[in-house]
């Protein structure tokens, strides 16, 4: 790889998510962590809005302007009761309507994407024959599409994020989501991908950042376990390379959950501590990242 191929790779900026350590992210939440987080030498922040009113917009970007920190994404959480597949009129109506409220809150903080699985419940699952995934595609890209207008007038991008088979059923892999985005404008929706479900469900995670090429609208980061990226067998030297030759140039998120949270551990199946503190998972992962995109 060519020096100016390096110094493009070194240039993407390094996030992490507040979920780290605390759930739901709150603004007293954003204000404990993201002076740590400036201070280890991160980029930017991942932003979960659990629910709309979690934190203020208004003094958020006065915390970002005050922290040097840059707003990566929104990411959407979907919780029991925001569906948009094989879901009754009033539950796609609140589903549609909370994820205006992320665009809003994304394009009041300058964060480009809204970024999650935005189509059903995390966990939940059922079984689908090629007709019925057909449909389920269909109606979901009914259901979204007005969302995704409504992002496009903002200026804000849609990052729809597969799950592992054990969070979703609907959307696993890179190819049944771009499949799933078939017939949606490309320019305001595109994928997110975060390497705890692709280590899962994809063969190779290099191949699936080719398969993605020019529909990556967000990258999150985490070793296999949901630990520091680096603690791990991944193959990351292949994983960044690869989001390099398809010329991404979004931030790379470290995002993970603690196990201290009872709700949040639960929610993400964290039964054990994942790295030797919840600070540590942040700033190992971050020198690894740093390292690893060096030696490129």
């Amino acid at each position: 790889m060519t020096s100016a191929a390096q110094k493009d790779t070194v240039a993407w900026q390094l996030g992490a998510n507040p979920w780290i350590w605390h759930s739901p992210v709150t603004s007293e939440a954003l204000g404990e962590t993201l002076p740590r987080l400036a201070g280890w030498g991160f980029d930017c922040v991942e932003l979960p809005l659990e629910s709309p009113a979690d934190w203020d917009p208004a003094s958020t970007v006065k915390l970002l302007d005050a922290t040097g920190l840059t707003p990566a994404a929104v990411i959407a959480v979907m919780a029991e009761g925001r569906n948009l597949v094989r879901a009754d009129p009033a539950t796609v109506r609140v589903t549609q309507d909370y994820l205006r409220r992320c665009v809003d809150a994304a394009h009041a903080v300058g964060a480009p994407v809204v970024a999650g699985p935005v189509y059903a419940p995390v966990g939940r699952t059922w079984r689908m024959d090629g007709a019925a995934r057909s449909a389920a595609y269909e109606e979901w890209r009914e259901h979204l599409a007005p969302v995704v207008a409504y992002a496009a007038r903002a200026g804000v991008r849609i990052a729809v994020e597969p799950l592992n088979r054990y969070e979703t059923s609907l959307l696993n892999t890179v190819a049944q989501t771009l499949d799933a985005l078939e017939g949606l404008p490309e320019e305001p929706i595109g994928i997110a991908l975060d390497t705890y479900h692709q280590n899962i469900e994809e063969h190779s995670l290099p191949e699936a950042v080719h398969a993605a090429a020019g529909r990556i609208a967000h990258v999150q980061v985490c070793a296999n376990d949901r630990g520091a990226p680096g603690a791990d067998h991944l193959d990351w030297p292949g994983f960044l390379r690869a989001l390099h030759e398809v010329g991404y140039q979004g931030p790379l998120c470290i995002e993970s959950f603690t196990a201290h949270n009872d709700a949040i551990a639960v929610a993400a199946s964290v039964w054990r501590p994942l790295a030797r503190s919840q600070d540590a998972l942040a700033t190992d992962g971050i020198g690894f990242l740093r390292r690893t995109l060096a030696a490129l």
